[in-house]
């Protein structure tokens, strides 16, 4: 790169279904020069030698080994969001490339699309939107649209990390009674703050819990987290609301779990495939809310998203520690 040249940034797009949005466009040219995956498709081998760095949005562009051995001079990838289980880590640091996530981005507004989830499947609102708004409006009954009183239930929290501790805020508000279960616990006052009783078995927190909410990473650790014998051990009328990855859940469980009555609903912002293909019976029930992966999408949450992804990017360049990096384990 010459001196007092802009270094290269690979992305996917700008635009579309897949790409950086356009309003980020003007801020992310102030520090880089922008290469989509088209342009260096067309001119592989000279851009590939100038791309130092590449910025994923939504998982994009996808990061193989045949793509790290094609850009020999990449220092560093950054992630549009937390969750990193569509990177390969070890591969990517085999090339001598660091990586970051957004941490500090998103948990606020993943923890907002937590607790509307679970206000809406407590309250039943899409239902009654529909019955709203139906020609036939004044044939429900009443008895049939009785939703779940929040105020004074049992919340149980399985990811205590920055997205569930802020989730905790917010149901302290709205007078629950916070449980939760994570690898370490937090320190007593950060408990207090809050009023959450630690779980150390995930056993007695979904024995308990009115509402189960999933925060957790996806790790081998924590795939299929929640099977038939965790939903069996919910209560009835309990309600699961998964916010992390959709293979968190055991889908095929759920499935029959809310269609046999073993746990009340469910209110879903992540699945496995992401969307679900048309004709899947989770789409058909009434007692399921589904999302479009929702977690981080307002117009700040995401500016901020690409504001965070720069600063790893320049600190990487400039051989400084990465605010937000992420190691293989």
């Amino acid at each position: 790169m010459e001196e007092g040249e802009l270094p290269w940034l690979l992305v996917n797009e700008i635009g579309g279904i897949r790409g950086i949005l356009h309003s980020h466009v003007p801020f992310l040219k102030k520090h880089f020069h922008l290469i989509t995956m088209k342009e260096f498709l067309e001119n592989r081998k000279d851009i590939g030698k100038k791309v130092q760095a590449i910025y994923l949005w939504w998982h994009k562009p996808v990061i193989n080994k045949e793509l790290l051995q094609s850009l020999p001079n990449l220092k560093v990838i950054a992630n549009s969001g937390v969750g990193m289980d569509h990177l390969d880590l070890k591969l990517v640091a085999s090339f001598g490339v660091k990586m970051a996530n957004a941490p500090r981005a998103v948990s606020s507004t993943t923890a907002d699309t937590g607790m509307a989830l679970l206000l809406a499947s407590a309250r039943r609102l899409v239902e009654v939107h529909n019955i709203s708004v139906s020609p036939s409006v004044e044939k429900y009954c009443e008895a049939d649209i009785l939703g779940v009183k929040v105020t004074g239930a049992t919340l149980g929290i399985i990811g205590m990390g920055s997205i569930g501790y802020k989730i905790a805020l917010r149901a302290k508000a709205f007078e629950m009674n916070i449980l939760y279960h994570n690898r370490t616990r937090r320190k007593v006052q950060e408990e207090q703050d809050v009023g959450a009783t630690y779980c150390k078995k995930i056993d007695s927190l979904l024995q308990q819990a009115d509402f189960v909410m999933l925060v957790v990473s996806l790790t081998p650790q924590t795939h299929k987290l929640i099977g038939k014998r965790e939903l069996e051990l919910m209560k009835p009328t309990a309600t699961l609301i998964n916010i992390s990855r959709g293979a968190v859940v055991d889908q095929e469980a759920l499935l029959v779990a809310l269609q046999t009555g073993v746990i009340g609903a469910a209110a879903l912002d992540v699945t496995s495939p992401e969307p679900l293909p048309r004709d899947h019976p989770l789409l058909k029930l009434k007692n399921v809310i589904i999302t479009p992966h929702l977690g981080i999408k307002t117009n700040k949450a995401t500016y901020m998203i690409t504001e965070e992804a720069v600063e790893n990017i320049l600190a990487a360049l400039n051989g400084l520690p990465l605010p937000s990096e992420v190691l293989p384990s």
